[in-house]
């Protein structure tokens, strides 16, 4: 299967949401990067509608028709039915002046094939040799009962599509025509290319865009005319409205909605319906609700739009033989494994579930029980991460047990200042018991507040010692606002012991001085002391020296 559908890997933010979406899972997730299963899916669209992030689109075929303009040969659009409810106001009259400014030949409506089809499936009611019979106008059901339910193929009508038909009736009418269908679903692309019959699918989006760069603008409707019953096919119970002959032999039954379509094929399986004619459509409100309408999809806006320009009676068509619109849909393999239930098990224990109660089936991964996720693991469609219970239960442990067993008290308030959260050593430093004596209560109920608020107004405080006197415990604060979860963090280092050491080492050492000090002063005394006594010698002797140097001198 060609990529119709593509994904733009960089905007994936690992949401999960268009595999919550898909009816049949065929998504893929490698690398937190969801992929698309070709093989599985059946291009009904919904991961593209979902997708929050815009990360997919559909594959542009205008340059592909402009290069079929440029051919020598006519180009004419089969125009579906729903562009009433997409262009809301024109007919096809002004959808047809539109189409021809950007070069095409001519612009017809799909409804014309769809009335060759309504009537083709009136004339097998009346053979009756069926005993179910599905509708083979949408190509995302033809899909689903093809690769998912290929047991349920002998239900599906063996006849072309629409679009089919109308291109095959135009390239039958219009020597060397090539044709463009141009309308609200992307699965069209896949049923083009599958066969001759249609040249190019563009969707109403690729339209729309190619008009507003040629700045051309459609007109509003100004004509009416009288024919056009098969109108009614885009919209739920359309193709059932729009037909005129139903025997009351067979119950008639109008399922949209891929999960229900799903449903209905499982009752269908299990041998509980019989006689019943069944419209299906893979998308809710039918092809007014495709994945490429333009505009909201408002069930009711929309049907009021499609029957507004729906009339009673039916185009006048030429029935091509049963044989020319037979079109028999075969089996699509699909390259799945499946494990063994020991396998299942073991995936399960990977996943943190080892008991029967761990298996939440919450659906948070897009997988509707644990199993099925697990299966998913197997084929390599899914990953063990995808587990979002699992995950959260991983990351609280794995917090948990640093914040623990961290030997730094840990609190966290909210910005009302409560608390929220307060670690073992926490509740150590501050002597509280237990942690719910504390937990939601003002934090100015167990430690001084002024630090928090001066982070709160934008002034963290990092490594700023605090003595707790209540507690007779010093610690170095460091308290952080963090501004994207709106919390508090206060983080304490319990620094008492080497605030006690430090305080003995300081009194050693002012001991010491003042020690010092002492002796100093006592052996400066007894300098001055010897000092003096030494002065007291000397002068004695001087006094001495001098009196005999007199009496020498007097003899």
């Amino acid at each position: 299967m060609a990529e119709y559908l593509r994904l733009k890997k960089s905007n994936c933010k690992n949401c999960y949401k268009c595999i919550r979406h898909c009816p049949v899972k065929a998504i893929r997730f490698s690398g937190n990067q969801a992929h698309i299963v070709g093989d599985e899916c059946i291009l009904c669209g919904q991961c593209f509608v979902v997708c929050p992030q815009g990360a997919k689109e559909i594959a542009d075929e205008r340059e592909k028709v402009k290069v079929l303009l440029a051919s020598n040969d006519p180009v004419v659009v089969s125009l579906a039915p729903s562009f009433a409810a997409n262009y809301k106001g024109a007919g096809i009259e002004e959808m047809r002046d539109a189409l021809k400014k950007l070069g095409f030949a001519d612009a017809e409506e799909t409804a014309i094939g769809a009335t060759i089809v309504k009537k083709e499936y009136e004339r097998l009611l009346q053979e009756g040799t069926r005993d179910v019979m599905i509708t083979s106008c949408c190509h995302s059901v033809n899909l689903l009962i093809q690769k998912h339910f290929p047991d349920m193929l002998p239900y599906l009508i063996n006849i072309l599509t629409p679009m089919e038909a109308h291109c095959q009736e135009i390239k039958k009418r219009i020597p060397n025509a090539k044709t463009v269908f141009i309308g609200p679903c992307v699965a069209k692309k896949d049923e083009a290319d599958l066969g001759d019959l249609v040249d190019a699918v563009m969707t109403f989006e690729e339209l729309s865009e190619w008009l507003k760069e040629e700045k051309i603008e459609i007109a509003s409707r100004t004509k009416e005319d009288d024919r056009g019953r098969a109108r009614f096919f885009p919209t739920t119970g359309g193709i059932l409205k729009s037909m005129t002959i139903k025997p009351d032999n067979y119950t008639y039954l109008t399922i949209d909605g891929t999960e229900n379509c799903i449903s209905v094929l499982k009752d269908l399986r299990n041998g509980n319906i019989h006689h019943c004619f069944i419209e299906m459509s893979a998308c809710v409100g039918s092809c007014v609700g495709g994945p490429v309408m333009e505009r909201e999809k408002s069930p009711v806006s929309n049907y009021i739009s499609i029957s507004s320009y729906a009339r009673e009676q039916d185009f006048a068509v030429s029935m091509p033989s049963p044989e020319a619109l037979r079109e028999d849909r075969m089996m699509l393999e699909m390259n799945q494994r499946f494990p063994s239930q020991g396998e299942i098990e073991e995936i399960l224990r990977r996943m943190g579930k080892t008991k029967k109660e761990d298996e939440l089936n919450c659906g948070s991964c897009g997988y509707d029980t644990c199993r099925a996720k697990a299966v998913a693991i197997y084929q390599g469609k899914a990953e063990v991460s995808m587990c979002l219970p699992f995950l959260k239960e991983k990351a609280e442990n794995f917090s948990g047990n640093i914040i623990n067993n961290t030997p730094n008290g840990i609190i966290v308030l909210n910005e009302d200042l409560e608390v929220q959260q307060v670690n073992k050593a926490a509740l150590k430093i501050m002597n509280i018991p237990r942690e719910s004596d504390v937990m939601g209560e003002p934090v100015v109920r167990i430690l001084e507040p002024k630090a928090f608020m001066e982070a709160k107004n934008g002034k963290n405080v990092y490594d700023q010692k605090t003595y707790l006197a209540e507690y007779n415990r010093y610690v170095e604060q460091t308290v952080i606002f963090d501004k994207e979860y709106k919390v508090l963090i206060g983080i304490m280092r319990d620094i008492t012991e080497e605030e006690t050491e430090r305080e003995k080492k300081e009194e050693f050492s002012r001991q010491t001085i003042e020690v010092a000090d002492n002796v100093v002063e006592k052996q400066m005394r007894i300098v001055q002391e010897i000092a003096s006594l030494l002065g007291e010698t000397a002068a004695e002797t001087k006094i001495a020296l001098t009196k005999l140097k007199e009496s020498i001198s007097d003899e």
